[in-house]
């Protein structure tokens, strides 16, 4: 598991790369390619009778953009109603299930799974707002995530949240085959706004929301929909009488 403190909100918005992926090889290695065609490029144009340095240089720079493509990290901005729950990351619904989730919850829970491909947006994001009451590291294998053992043997990561609305709620950032590095930039204590950026799965994974199964929580997806982090509501509960004055207590 990799760690990464958060940035300001005003910072986090300006980045069209996650600071994030800033640590891994996979980064470095889109950095070195850029400038092996930004030098290949420079060649071409010193040197106007060798073309072929410009076609040299279209590999590594179709390269570069791609691994950096992995790292995008665009603003999005989801409905304002404080009892929608966003998706916590772009992808596809792959299962809403009930499970017994006995880390954080302690009990039954409904749980909707989200797919994400190494071609989505990787940036996990706060589906509702609250503080920061679990965090915790699960080793495990690195098995494909859409194979039926992932869920239960990859490893993961679980954070709970008691949210503004009164509720407790748990996320989880499983690997694969591929995404073997999960970053999580929140600490027990933190509060975490709707639709915040806080950590990533790097090259995809799994990613999943796991709501107490008699919250009432209604899911607004089904099966096979596709979603976007941030943007994108799952469902929704009533808010109970004291959420308002609760969430205030929190911000104070």
């Amino acid at each position: 598991m990799d760690a990464c403190a958060p940035l300001p909100a005003e910072v986090e918005a300006a980045m069209l790369v996650s600071p994030y992926g800033r640590s891994t090889c996979a980064w470095q290695v889109g950095l070195l390619w850029l400038a092996a065609a930004c030098l290949a490029a420079g060649l071409a144009w010193a040197l106007p009778d060798r073309p072929q340095w410009a076609l040299l240089g279209l590999l590594p720079f179709g390269s570069g953009l791609f691994v950096l493509s992995f790292y995008r990290d665009p603003e999005r901005v989801g409905p304002s109603d404080p009892t929608l729950f966003l998706s916590p990351a772009d992808g596809v619904v792959t299962d809403i299930a009930e499970v017994d989730e006995p880390h954080y919850l302690g009990g039954r829970a409904l749980r909707i799974g989200i797919f994400l491909s190494p071609l989505n947006v990787h940036v996990n994001r706060v589906p509702v707002a609250g503080r920061v009451e679990y965090v915790q590291h699960f080793p495990g294998k690195c098995l494909p995530a859409t194979g039926a053992g992932c869920i239960e043997e990859n490893e993961a990561l679980l954070l709970g949240l008691r949210t503004d609305l009164g509720l407790q709620i748990g996320l989880r950032q499983v690997t694969g085959a591929l995404a073997r590095s999960i970053v999580c930039a929140a600490r027990p204590g933190d509060r975490l706004e709707r639709g915040q950026r806080y950590g990533m799965i790097k090259l995809g994974s799994r990613t999943e929301l796991l709501v107490p199964a008699n919250a009432g929580f209604q899911p607004a997806v089904a099966v096979g929909d596709a979603v976007r982090g941030g943007e994108t509501v799952l469902g929704g509960v009533s808010a109970p009488a004291h959420a308002d004055a609760g969430a205030e207590e929190e911000r104070a």
